[in-house]
């Protein structure tokens, strides 16, 4: 499915844009599936609120539970200084997790099919094993940031084989927290590990420090000040896939702008590899990992 020059950058970058990839008519009811599912959410006492930059805070029922569930997690600035919500609910969500693509109908046509499967075989993918979807808003004016990170550190396999697959389900701009990607940056070691503990007290989540290899920006409050020699922007039109490695260091900014930036995300591994069992997500025999077929 790869051109000979998209295989050579593939290797050489670490990453691949394919803008057209998914049709307007499937995107579109992508992202009236996604209002659907805020409409019907009902928040309560078990509901998270996602912080990209505090990842302590996830460390949570919520966040474990999501693993097999559609579980709607808020922004942290969606709420005032009394705990209210300072925005409508619709605006007030960060992220839906995590099994979209195994229990929602849309997802799952969305999530698998022969073109998925062709271009994870060109990517390498072998028996692929899709273990998490989610949906990520980007809230006009409160968006949050998305510090530098790898997808590898929370899908630890032996070897590394996670791969994302992040689908662009509205126009990502600069003014709207598009993607920030280090070329070449798949060479660099995994950074740190997402782990859970089984302690007295029940499952710990924390990151634990792999490698002191700096990030291509130590702080970049916003995308211009992410610019570097080292790191791109990725603006892409809505139907855009974007698909990278798990070693890839990459970013968002803050979206402070008036226009959402919603995206759908996919992450998979090879089925040859080892899953290691100190990762978060984890599935149960009632609902077992399959691949884009």
């Amino acid at each position: 499915m790869l051109t000979p020059e998209q295989a050579t950058q593939w290797q050489r970058d670490g990453y691949l844009v394919l803008p057209g990839f998914k049709p307007a008519a499937q995107t579109r009811a992508a992202c009236r599936r996604a209002a659907e599912i805020v409409a019907a959410f009902t928040p309560g006492a078990d509901t998270g609120t996602f912080s990209t930059r505090d990842r302590s805070r996830v460390a949570d029922a919520a966040l474990l539970a999501s693993a097999e569930a559609v579980h709607c997690f808020f922004e942290e600035d969606a709420f005032d200084a009394q705990g209210r919500l300072a925005v409508p609910k619709d605006r007030a969500i960060n992220k839906i997790g995590h099994a979209l693509h195994e229990l929602d109908p849309v997802f799952d046509a969305f999530s698998h099919g022969p073109d998925l499967a062709a271009l994870a075989a060109s990517l390498g993918l072998q028996q692929p094993q899709v273990w998490q979807s989610q949906l990520i808003f980007k809230q006009p004016h409160i968006g949050g940031e998305v510090g530098w990170h790898q997808d590898g550190s929370f899908f630890e396999t032996t070897p590394h084989t996670v791969t994302t697959f992040w689908f662009a389900l509205e126009d990502a701009t600069l003014d709207n927290g598009c993607l920030w990607v280090q070329p070449g940056g798949q060479a660099s070691p995994l950074r740190e590990r997402y782990v859970c503990e089984h302690t007295a007290e029940g499952p710990r989540l924390r990151m634990e420090a792999l490698d002191s290899t700096p990030w291509p920006s130590s702080s970049a409050p916003s995308g211009a000040a992410a610019a570097s020699a080292q790191a791109v922007p990725l603006p892409v039109p809505a139907g855009t896939l974007v698909v990278f490695g798990g070693l890839l260091p990459h970013y968002s900014a803050p979206n402070r702008s008036p226009r959402s930036r919603l995206a759908y995300t996919l992450h998979a591994t090879c089925g040859s590899a080892t899953y290691s069992p100190r990762n978060w997500l984890q599935r149960s025999p009632a609902l077992p990992v399959r691949g884009f077929d």
